[in-house]
């Protein structure tokens, strides 16, 4: 029992460092809209497609990378993830040199599809490596490294891709720029490709995906999966679109007037408040219910975004920043919320949650072709009408209206 206990320490602390890198590398989004911008001289829409093509492989992919690791297996899954993300990380030095922002849009979708298929694996891998009634701390733990990851990202990203750079919006930016940071995670990822395919990690076997395909079975039926569902498409949204327009925001005039590779450092304030927040949360939501602790955290991004919109300077932009804090219980509580008396239909449920993160495809697009008519400033409207429907969610949408079947061990989810 010692030996599998300590077998099963050293994958979780060999998985936790996926969750550090996926987050990471997901952040690096928010530095290189600025930048791409800037060296295609593109609208606020145009720079959207980043998160666009980003978040829409989730959608695209999620389905059919269960399926792969219903056949392959867990490890063999990560390792399959962590090469396809290394090799769309590549693909940024060719893209760089024909200086065609298509070839970027590509890399991208290439790289979120090896992420993908990581998180597909790795989440589920995380909840069997122990105690079934320890599971939620494993999984929050791992979070809590993502969270690191995205909170690291910016400065790391800034400080390659805008180094030397005074006012990138006035000197332009290098198109050979972004090649580096890139090769750099193309051989992180690679070498950790290799260390899990040496590893001896626990065999966990193989999934049975069948039963969790989101067109399946009887989750459909219930209200607050479906509401559910939608809370989780605008909030990944908002949080994605605040974050893609954050630094852009921060550099205008009326607002910090600062350039770029200043102003991009403050995308790690707004994730490390998210980060900050999930402790916190984690230890209020011991004595106040999740549904009402998500309710207040979205009435106060509200109130950050009616702050940022009719105000400026240094009000503006902290106001936005600080609703990093308000995100950060916002997602496990919309989805364990939402997974309510699902019984057989659970992983069912979980799958529709998950193809629901395209919100972070779609939300951001949205906010850039308003932010093209009517500025930055006003758009920020979009993301405040996603966290209405949070709070919401948090006050009514949450409540089950029938239970499905239980398993035959009585179960409930």
């Amino acid at each position: 029992m010692t030996n599998q206990n300590n077998n099963y320490r050293f994958a979780l602390t060999a998985l936790t460092s996926l969750f550090f890198m996926w987050g990471f590398i997901t952040c690096m989004n928010d530095i290189l809209i600025p930048y791409l911008k800037i060296l295609f001289d593109l609208n606020y829409a145009k720079s959207m497609l980043i998160q666009f093509c980003f978040f829409g492989a989730y959608f695209i992919v999620s389905i059919p990378a269960g399926m792969l690791i219903g056949k392959i297996g867990y490890k063999n899954g990560i390792v399959t993830g962590l090469m396809i993300a290394g090799a769309g990380c590549v693909l940024f030095y060719p893209a760089a040199q024909a200086e065609v922002y298509g070839l970027f849009l590509l890399a991208l979708f290439v790289l979120a599809s090896g992420i993908t298929i990581l998180q597909v694996a790795a989440n589920p891998y995380v909840t069997v490596l122990g105690a079934p009634e320890t599971a939620s701390s494993r999984l929050t733990m791992t979070q809590a490294f993502n969270s690191l990851g995205t909170t690291v990202a910016p400065l790391f990203g800034a400080w390659l891709i805008f180094e030397g750079v005074t006012d990138p919006e006035i000197s332009g930016v290098s198109k050979d720029a972004v090649s580096l940071p890139y090769f750099i995670l193309a051989a992180t990822l690679v070498v950790m490709a290799a260390v899990f395919l040496k590893l001896k990690l626990p065999n966990m076997g193989k999934t049975n995906t069948a039963s969790a395909l989101p067109s399946q079975g009887s989750a459909w039926k219930q209200r607050h999966l479906v509401l559910g569902a939608l809370g989780i498409f605008v909030y990944v949204g908002a949080e994605v679109s605040i974050g893609s327009f954050l630094a852009m925001y921060i550099a205008l005039p009326e607002i910090g007037n600062m350039p770029t590779s200043q102003s991009s450092h403050y995308i790690s304030w707004y994730f490390g408040g998210a980060m900050v927040g999930r402790f916190l949360g984690a230890a209020i939501m011991q004595r106040i219910s999740g549904e009402k602790v998500l309710m207040f955290n979205a009435l106060a991004a509200v109130l950050l975004l009616l702050t940022t919109m009719t105000s400026s300077g240094t009000l503006a932009m902290w106001a936005l920043i600080f609703v990093g804090l308000c995100n950060s219980i916002m997602f496990p509580t919309i989805f364990s919320l939402a997974l309510q008396n699902l019984g057989d239909s659970r992983g069912q449920g979980s799958g529709i949650l998950c193809l629901a993160i395209v919100g972070g495809a779609i939300v951001p697009l949205l906010q850039g072709l308003l932010a093209d008519q009517v500025g930055i400033q006003t758009a920020f409207v979009v993301p405040l009408v996603c966290y209405l429907y949070i709070a919401f969610y948090g006050y009514k949408g949450y409540k089950p209206q029938t239970k499905l079947q239980q398993s035959p061990e009585g179960e409930t989810a």
